[in-house]
């Protein structure tokens, strides 16, 4: 599902799979996350994405022209969590504010692992 942006010229619109892009560039550019988790189908076990696939720890949803985001990360040791969470929620909230216009209404982070 994507956004779509209407005015009087004709309408943008914005995938899914941009909104992770930009909400995966933003996670990472936050002091102490290690990198975008995602979870090994033959295992079950989380891993470390690399920088070409943030979008695949994103999950982005749209309802009533707002975006939910939901995020899973890995940390690292030693940082606390509540701050890095709320830090991670603005820059986040920012970017896709600021490049498309549309509201967020939701980022919702999920720390997968921890790493050393």
């Amino acid at each position: 599902m994507s956004v779509k942006v209407y005015n009087e010229y004709g309408y943008i619109e914005f995938t899914d799979e941009l909104l992770a892009k930009l909400a995966g560039a933003a996670t990472t550019e936050c002091y102490g996350v290690v990198g975008m988790a995602s979870k090994r189908a033959t295992d079950g076990i989380w891993e470390l994405l690399k920088k070409e696939q943030l979008n695949k720890g994103v999950k982005v949803s749209v309802s009533n022209d707002e975006i939910i985001v939901d995020l899973f990360i890995i940390v690292e040791y030693g940082t606390k969590i509540p701050v890095i969470a709320e830090n991670i929620k603005q820059k986040v909230k920012y970017a896709i504010e600021n490049f498309t216009g549309i509201k967020v209404s939701k980022v919702n982070v999920y720390v997968q692992d921890i790493r050393v």
